[in-house]
């Protein structure tokens, strides 16, 4: 997340298929007589995407299921600078929208239209962003797993090496974001600590946690380069099925295999215990990966 002293704000591009091609939501705002995007303040606390994901869902009543990181806008208002992080959103319901006296009007535009109708040029900017985007078929959150302490304080197998108490708190936090991209699935490592970190969004989702071996760290006697294609591997695997999924693997993989995915090795993929991206796919294209 990009850093700003003053105004964090965050929302999104919903749009939604049609049968000539996509609509987006664009809002009205009688207070200033404006079309734009969806967006609003972040609460204390609130991390950037789930803010963005609650505001579209009450300036326009549209769920949106988080895709693909847009570009940031950066202007003053109230006297002070202000960050606008974006997403573009695949709208999955909307509840019926109400005006009230914050937003009284939205509309579903082409994209075309919305650009000329939006105004002010950096939503246009943002919506011309969205539109270059090739068609997101799978959205793939890969974490790492939560904290678990030291190693040489844990006495059996470190296989079994269990959550500690800031592990359990980072994975309930890790669960509020994961059900934000609705995933169908969740997939784990061998280690207990992967599972566990899975387990809040699991009870949230009412979703099973499926194991697999491909995302271990490597085991003795095994080269690092072997192990890192099998996880690579099975994200592509993943993301060949479409759809949302959610992945917990390990610091000594997660690295290697999204280098390995992006092509990319000026970028640092380097993940903390308890961290994660956002991988948008095109196919067996990765498109984006946004830092959680």
């Amino acid at each position: 997340m990009a850093a700003v002293t003053g105004i964090r704000a965050a929302g999104g591009v919903a749009w939604r298929p049609t049968d000539d091609g996509v609509r987006v939501c664009v809002v009205h705002r009688p207070r200033y007589g404006d079309w734009t995007l969806p967006k609003g303040k972040l609460e204390p606390g609130e991390h950037a995407l789930a803010a963005a994901v609650r505001e579209v869902a009450e300036e326009s009543d549209v769920r949106g299921v988080p895709q693909v990181r847009l570009p940031s806008v950066r202007y003053r208002s109230e006297g002070q600078p202000k960050l606008v992080d974006y997403w573009s959103m695949l709208a999955v319901a909307s509840g019926g929208f109400q005006p009230d006296t914050e937003v009284d009007d939205i509309r579903w535009l082409a994209v075309d239209d919305a650009i000329r109708l939006v105004s002010y040029p950096h939503d246009a900017e943002v919506l011309a962003a969205f539109a270059a985007l090739p068609s997101v078929t799978a959205t793939i959150a890969v974490v790492r797993h939560a904290h678990a302490g030291k190693r040489a304080t844990w006495s059996g197998p470190d296989v079994g090496r269990p959550l500690d108490a800031e592990g359990w708190a980072q994975a309930a936090a890790l669960a509020e974001l994961i059900a934000l991209i609705r995933p169908a699935r969740l997939v784990s490592a061998s280690p207990r600590r992967c599972v566990q970190t899975l387990d809040p969004a699991a009870a949230l989702l009412d979703l099973p946690i499926e194991v697999c071996g491909d995302l271990d760290e490597p085991q003795p006697g095994q080269q690092s380069d072997e192990q890192i294609l099998a996880t690579a591997a099975r994200l592509l695997e993943l993301a060949g099925t479409g759809g949302q999924a959610v992945v917990c693997s390990q610091g000594k993989v997660l690295p290697g295999a999204l280098e390995r995915l992006t092509g990319r090795t000026d970028e640092d993929f380097a993940t903390p215990k308890g961290g994660g991206w956002l991988l948008a796919f095109a196919g067996d294209r990765l498109l984006a990966t946004d830092r959680l």
